[in-house]
């Protein structure tokens, strides 16, 4: 009877770590002496890995570039790149449960820790800080779905 019945689903964060980390000030220490007017962009990415049965590596990764100077000069004040990985168990989910946990869920954890190690470096490279806005993964989850149902279609 056991048996029939669907696997309890489970989820468990095991591990948090950063599995890359680079700082890149090209233009210091003359960028010191600039006024500060920062331009800046951010790329992030995530991709997942299985590890074993039930244990997947999930990987978040962060670049931003900040440029600064006028608009006609701007030069590249700095560039920072965070990836901030974990390990997570989930099991007993069906595979579209288990595609958002690991496109969405896990980043949304794993996020906050990406940005204190982006504000750490910053700091310590003697910019002011980068207060990075919270991301929608949820939403950034199902663009990136019907995107591929799109083209899919075509």
């Amino acid at each position: 009877m056991a048996d029939n019945q669907q696997e309890q689903a489970q989820f468990a964060l095991q591990r948090i770590y950063v599995k890359d980390l680079s700082f890149e000030s090209p233009k210091a220490p003359a960028m010191f002496q600039q006024q500060w007017q920062p331009e800046v962009k951010l790329d992030l990415n995530t991709s997942n890995s299985a590890l074993e049965e039930g244990l997947y590596e999930v990987v978040l990764s962060l670049t931003i570039t900040v440029d600064n100077g006028p608009e006609e000069q701007k030069e590249t004040a700095f560039v920072v790149e965070v990836q901030q990985a974990g390990v997570f168990m989930a099991k007993g989910l069906n595979e579209e449960e288990l595609h958002r946990t690991l496109g969405a869920f896990c980043p949304n954890i794993l996020f906050p820790y990406a940005r204190e190690a982006v504000d750490n470096l910053v700091l310590r490279g003697s910019f002011p800080p980068i207060m990075l806005a919270p991301v929608n993964f949820d939403a950034l989850y199902m663009q990136a779905q019907e995107q591929a149902r799109q083209e899919a279609v075509n």
